[in-house]
């Protein structure tokens, strides 16, 4: 599918500049100094061959021709967040640098698909030129709720890692890095995935943050240095995560449900903004945390694998898929411990409980869930929204893979946001185009009552 459309861009590159004769027939993707050449070979597309099985798709020139229509209009939406019209040009050529045949997408490699000989241009765009990043930010929250949006979507939670030499970079330092499995000299970035259905199924990085580590919070040296702003302080990965999901819902971006793993789960505070906002969760959770068991008349807060060691009945495990993975469905044994009725009339909390197949006797094993729902909320519909935590790592995976995310060149805190922000936006491009291909809504399942799974209850 990927090389496919790819073949659409070049074949509509050479019929609109005349053949190979032209400076675009032999630049493919190149920008110069009096603008950009009408296409772009993007071949990131290529994610779309591990995003859609429609892989008969035969497109035309006219579609491959609204592609790159999209992408000039998405420029258009970004444009006046630039000052001046050298930034404003830049700003697409990156996008399409982002997007093109580079192996890798930094200030060299997207100055040369750029046309440029240097990487100057390129590095002052995300280093020194003046624009707003924030409100790009908040453009592309509007994009994906232009074209994305889904009653039904989860808001998925994880940070990762960014490997780096030195210390100057800004918020780097050893820390655990979940890219990396170990402590590594590393910048660590939180980000919020939207994962949703419809108009199909689709996940993409809506918003990020840089985690700044106490040890720079304090280092007034070191912060300015890297251009740290004064008033940034320091906040740990729940706090920014709030912070994210604060303007994700202010940006009218409709979601149904939040999951993360035990960074977010082990944060009572963070569990608490989401209840008094009535938003309702899956979060993991450790072994050792505790929860509130009702008990004849009392509760007890334990441990949560003493829940799962006394509490749970042989009866009580249920075999559910947590949906489909490479080799088919993941099924799991499930079990749901109700616990101390929340404050919130009309919700519930309980501990989910999964256990694999091949395992089933080993404690080690098991993986432990806090969940906030309505009232009657399915079990089958808990294990769906535990099932979506994945989609974070595929659209950081992608995101890496394909647009860059991990392959700035900066140092300062101002160009890891602009970089990043550019990189989430070529990403979005990508699935909203995806999103318009003839019948990739066929491949949304839905439960019998008509409506994704996690939409499920007994109410």
């Amino acid at each position: 599918m990927g090389s496919l459309i790819l073949s659409g861009w070049r074949f509509l590159k050479l019929r609109r500049e005349g053949g190979k004769g032209s400076r675009c027939g032999r630049m493919v993707g190149k920008v110069s100094k009096e603008g950009a050449c009408p296409m772009t070979a993007l071949t990131a597309l290529t994610a779309l061959t591990a995003l859609t099985a429609l892989t008969a798709y035969q497109p035309s020139v006219a579609e491959v021709g609204d592609w790159a229509g999209e992408l000039e209009a998405l420029h258009a939406r970004i444009a006046p967040r630039f000052e001046r019209a050298e930034p404003r040009r830049r700003a697409l050529a990156y996008l399409k640098g982002l997007l093109s045949h580079a192996e890798r997408k930094n200030g060299w490699q997207l100055a040369e698909e750029a046309g440029e000989h240097t990487p100057d241009g390129m590095q002052r765009l995300v280093n020194a030129s003046r624009w707003d990043v924030d409100a790009v930010r908040d453009d592309l929250v509007a994009y994906v709720r232009e074209h994305l949006a889904d009653p039904g979507a989860i808001l998925v939670i994880d940070e990762t890692g960014f490997l780096k030499k030195g210390t100057k970079s800004a918020g780097v330092q050893r820390q655990y890095s979940g890219t990396a499995g170990k402590r590594e000299n590393c910048q660590i970035g939180v980000f919020v995935a939207y994962s949703s259905l419809v108009p199909a199924p689709t996940h993409v990085l809506v918003d990020r943050e840089l985690y700044l580590p106490q040890e720079w919070a304090g280092d007034q040296e070191r912060r300015q240095e890297a251009g740290v702003p004064a008033a940034v302080p320091f906040a740990t990965k729940p706090e920014l995560a709030r912070r994210m999901l604060a303007r994700v819902g202010a940006a009218g971006l409709p979601a149904a449900w939040v999951t993360g793993d035990t960074v977010y789960g082990g944060s009572g505070p963070f569990r608490a903004w989401l209840e008094g906002r009535q938003q309702p969760y899956v979060l993991a959770v450790a072994s050792n945390d505790g929860v509130d068991l009702p008990w004849q008349g009392t509760h007890y807060h334990l441990p949560v694998e003493q829940i799962a060691r006394h509490a749970v009945a042989p009866a009580q495990w249920q075999r559910r898929s947590a949906g489909d993975g490479a080799k088919g469905p993941r099924l799991f044994d499930w079990a749901l411990v109700r616990l101390l009725p929340p404050q919130q009339p009309g919700f519930e909390q309980a501990l989910l409980i999964r256990r694999p197949l091949d395992a089933p006797d080993d404690p080690k094993e098991l993986a432990y869930y806090l969940t906030f729902a309505p009232s009657g909320t399915l079990l089958e519909t808990l294990v769906a929204v535990a099932g979506r935590r994945w989609t974070i790592e595929e659209s950081l995976e992608a995101a890496k893979g394909e647009v860059g995310l991990d392959q700035y060149e900066v140092r300062q805190y101002q160009g890891w946001y602009r970089h990043i922000t550019l990189a989430m936006l070529a990403l979005a491009y990508l699935a909203v185009v995806r999103s318009h291909l003839p019948g990739a809504a066929e491949a949304t399942p839905l439960d019998p009552k008509g409506g994704p799974p996690w939409l499920s209850s007994l109410s």
